[in-house]
């Protein structure tokens, strides 16, 4: 077995604690991929202010949403991996998956050290971010280039940089939308909420925004929709620069004000459930709409180990496999 593939997603503390978050937070928030202000302005203020603040308030946030497995986004990733490499098992790839934390464990660099021993020659890097940002995507490239810099002999390597416009992903999307709405019936409106980015970034080119404005367009042509019966948002705002509009806890106030009904979200942009959508989506969010006058708000999950996204993650990865010693 000379192939393997690299499962990356953000990460996650170990522990709903301050302590543990603490930890998380910290290196999350030095990437300066993650936060362009320089290092010298920026660290004490993370250190003396942030994180003391921070800490706590994301501790009970995690609580909220942890499971008897652990973090929800590990279980996840874990478990795409494992899927991944049984369903790639079944087209007949005889190769390794394994999962990786860009912050926290098991960490990019452990892994690679791990498939390094095991004689593996070939890697490709795909990550669970569907959309190319430099915050996401290309921090792990740079946690990859780390890590070949200390490394005598490099395997090859490979990146899968995005599958926004996938056709196999947006459909296991617009799938998991119409079962949801098979059960429980059509909303009034349908919020499509991406993480959000600093305006700044995408000046200075990084095509995240239009790569979430198309997959939106792809899943809603498949819907059906018009353009009056959906929104797409950003969320998880951070800091004090602008971010990219319009703002998902806002567009919800809105559309309780305007007096629609009932709204559903779903969150396109993350592959596996976690903090962002079960704490900040389907309990403060669903909290905006109501207060703000709504009656009802459903959550559609993540795509998770959905048996259509695992077939389109297989072929994305065969794709990019091409040419490798995989069989």
């Amino acid at each position: 077995m000379q192939c393997a593939i690299l499962w990356c997603n953000l990460g996650t503390p170990e522990a709903p604690t301050p302590a543990a978050v603490r930890r998380y937070l910290a290196q999350f928030l030095s990437d300066p991929r993650v936060v362009e202000i320089p290092p010298a302005l920026w660290l004490p203020l993370l250190r003396g202010v942030i994180l003391p603040l921070r800490a706590p308030k994301s501790a009970a946030k995690y609580a909220k949403i942890w499971t008897p497995e652990g973090s929800p986004l590990q279980v996840w990733t874990e478990k795409q991996a494992k899927l991944l490499q049984g369903w790639l098992g079944e087209r007949g790839h005889k190769l390794k998956v394994r999962h990786a934390m860009r912050y926290g464990a098991p960490s990019i660099a452990s892994q690679l050290d791990a498939l390094h021993a095991e004689g593996i020659r070939h890697v490709l890097v795909l990550q669970a971010y569907p959309q190319y940002s430099c915050s996401t995507t290309a921090s792990v490239i740079d946690e990859v280039g780390r890590w070949a810099a200390r490394t005598r002999v490099v395997p090859e390597i490979r990146f899968v940089n995005s599958y926004h416009d996938d056709s196999g992903y947006t459909e296991a999307l617009v799938r998991r939308i119409e079962r949801s709405w098979r059960d429980g019936g059509r909303p009034d409106h349908l919020v499509l909420s991406f993480h959000g980015v600093p305006e700044r970034t995408v000046k200075l080119g990084d095509p995240y925004r239009d790569q979430c404005l198309e997959t939106a367009r792809r899943v809603t042509g498949r819907l059906g929709l018009d353009a009056k019966d959906f929104t797409v948002s950003f969320q998880s705002r951070f800091g004090r620069a602008k971010w990219l509009e319009p703002a998902t806890e806002a567009t919800l106030r809105s559309l309780g004000k305007r007096g629609v009904k009932r709204v559903d979200v779903v969150c396109p942009g993350f592959t596996g459930d976690c903090l962002e959508t079960l704490e900040e989506i389907a309990i403060e969010g669903q909290s905006a709409f109501l207060t703000a006058g709504g009656r009802e708000f459903r959550y559609i999950p993540c795509l998770n180990d959905d048996s259509a996204w695992i077939t389109a993650l297989a072929t994305i990865a065969e794709r990019h496999l091409a040419g490798w010693p995989t069989r």
